[in-house]
């Protein structure tokens, strides 16, 4: 299988950098699977789950909170407002995102900024009652 390099980096730190075979990518236009060679493109992402394949049968998965991805036909990275591995997300920590994009709702200093944080909300209560399914089964 081709393979490709692909690199998931937040604020704080590169939390993955190395070959994968795929990468599966919740941007707002809905869920992107990215495969070598991939014709080149810039999306918006919404919070929810990254799936980098490395291999058949491997895979690790990320949290992100939203950012961007960037592909071109030999690389993927993606610009992540925020992002954790998965093991380390809980309801606990997407409560808190929940609050934190509440309070920058409250405090928006304009109707765009109401409205791009406004869907932020809804998109991080959508991805925590998904979350809550998954660890459910």
């Amino acid at each position: 299988m081709a393979t490709f390099k692909f690199e998931l980096v937040s604020p704080e730190n590169i939390l993955f950098s190395g070959e994968v075979v795929s990468v599966i990518v919740p941007s707002v236009e809905g869920e992107m699977t990215i495969l070598a060679g991939h014709v080149p493109i810039v999306a918006a992402l919404k919070p929810g789950i990254v799936l980098a394949q490395t291999g058949p049968g491997n895979g690790k998965e990320f949290f992100v909170g939203g950012g961007i991805v960037e592909v071109n036909q030999t690389a993927l990275t993606i610009l992540a407002e925020q992002a954790r591995f998965i093991e380390d997300v809980d309801n606990d920590v997407l409560d808190a995102e929940i609050l934190t994009a509440e309070t920058r709702l409250a405090a928006a200093p304009n109707e765009d900024e109401q409205r791009r944080l406004q869907e932020l909300l809804i998109q991080l209560q959508e991805f925590k009652g998904v979350f809550q399914q998954r660890k459910a089964a």
